[in-house]
């Protein structure tokens, strides 16, 4: 992206935050939220991320601070959120570097799993006001009508193209889930492999830290066991991993989950799959989490006791 092709706030926001304005673009990238990777004019490299305000963005870049300066690989923000007219906006430092982890060997589950539990086990000591809404895909707490939770662009969308048995599988996963009624906690929601980059066997940066959550750990849990497999397209892992991911998560934390848990752990997953394979009927030609979903269903909704 050339510079004058950036937003008409984005410059005057870096020099009145950062000091500097951009001579450079690294990176552009839009998705739930805008995210810049800057080179400004003292050459340092910083990345502004601008979302809508929903309430949500403060709580997380506040959490992130916390786990950045207690040595938790994650970039570390250089701002509070700060309001660009509608938009919620902080910089962070530049992370750059790092391989995405991917493959089906038997250890990679549990190397994820050890992520997510030091990550929970950090978060456990962060106090913030909840991030609440939830991020949609795991939004299964909401109070709309209907399975989905209100979400505008996907809902005015035709949709009889998404199959029954996705929207079956989600009714049926949040049924279990909302019947649970356990204590929530801090912790990220979007833990899969494009968000996180490694060096060798050791992890070097989390990302993607607007998506934290608040709720039950074991539904934290059970999302990241079936979504850490997604290096490109959503995907759900297969069984055998988000068993093995479980069984790692809970021996690192030193707490093995109730029954109950272990049900909600199930029925997260399935949200969550559900979630991304009806937004992939309503927006793309690809099915790859639909066939994993498909494939995978009844085995996790026995587990699931849903």
């Amino acid at each position: 992206m050339p510079l004058g092709d950036l937003p008409d706030w984005l410059p005057a926001w870096c020099l009145d935050h950062l000091g500097s304005e951009p001579v450079g673009v690294l990176f552009q990238q839009q998705q739930v939220s805008m995210v810049f990777g800057l080179r400004l004019a003292g050459g340092t490299d910083v990345v502004v991320k601008a979302r809508a305000d929903d309430g949500r963005a403060a709580s997380c870049v506040a959490a992130q601070a916390r786990l950045a300066e207690r040595g938790f690989p994650c970039a570390r923000p250089l701002t509070p959120v700060t309001q660009a007219g509608s938009l919620a906006v902080n910089a962070e430092e530049f992370r750059p570097g790092g391989e995405v982890l991917d493959g089906d060997s038997p250890d990679v589950p549990v190397r994820y799993a050890q992520v997510f539990a030091r990550l929970m086990a950090e978060l456990a000591g962060v106090t913030v006001a909840p991030p609440l809404p939830n991020p949609p895909w795991v939004r299964w707490d909401h109070t709309d009508s209907g399975v989905w939770p209100a979400i505008d662009f996907l809902d005015n969308r035709d949709q009889s193209v998404v199959p029954a048995y996705v929207a079956d599988t989600a009714e049926r996963a949040r049924r279990r889930l909302l019947a649970a009624g356990l204590p929530c906690v801090l912790g990220h929601a979007d833990f899969e492999a494009q968000n996180l980059r490694w060096h060798g066997r050791e992890v070097w940066a989390v990302h993607d830290w607007d998506s934290l959550a608040w709720q039950p750990e074991a539904a934290l849990a059970g999302a990241a066991s079936g979504s850490f497999a997604s290096a490109g397209p959503p995907t759900l892992a297969p069984v055998a991993s988000s068993e093995a991911f479980l069984v790692a998560y809970q021996d690192i934390r030193g707490r093995m989950f109730t029954a109950v848990e272990l049900e909600i752990a199930w029925a997260a997953s399935l949200w969550m799959a559900a979630y991304n394979a009806r937004e992939e009927a309503l927006y793309a030609d690809i099915t790859v989490c639909a066939d994993a979903l498909r494939a995978q269903a009844a085995e996790r909704l026995r587990r699931a006791s849903a």
